[in-house]
């Protein structure tokens, strides 16, 4: 569909959930892992999330949106998703940045589950202290 069309790149991040973006010059469709953004999320305030990027910088209707993700959950995913088409459109366009900033959509959500160590039962979490 868009093989051979020029295009912007963009890699957000969210958790541990990985999304590369393209945008296409377009009319306004989102695609997820070759399906269509609402097959793909079922919940509208996950569309929103997707979508919040387009409508900070007020180009809904001027960009497709092709994008494989991976990893984690439907939030993570969403939250991935909305950065990489951050990143993409800055790409595009340098002056989006003033809005994409103060909407806070270029960080990255750092917030990832901490890894378990050895000795504990979570990340923290220590064993039940036995007197005997």
């Amino acid at each position: 569909m868009f093989e051979g069309k020029p295009y912007f790149y963009g890699t957000g991040r969210r958790k541990s959930s990985v999304a590369r973006v393209r945008v296409y010059k377009g009319k306004g469709k989102v695609t997820i892992n070759d399906r269509d953004m609402d097959d793909y999320f079922g919940l509208e305030t996950l569309k929103l999330i997707v979508r919040q990027p387009l409508a900070v910088t007020e180009t809904s209707d001027k960009f497709d949106i092709v994008c494989r993700v991976a990893g984690g959950g439907v939030t993570g995913q969403a939250g991935a998703i909305r950065h990489g088409i951050a990143r993409a459109l800055l790409q595009a366009d340098e002056s989006f940045r003033p809005a994409l900033k103060k909407a806070g959509l270029l960080t990255r959500d750092p917030r990832m589950k901490e890894r378990k160590k050895y000795g504990l039962k979570g990340a923290r979490r220590a064993p039940q202290f036995s007197k005997r």
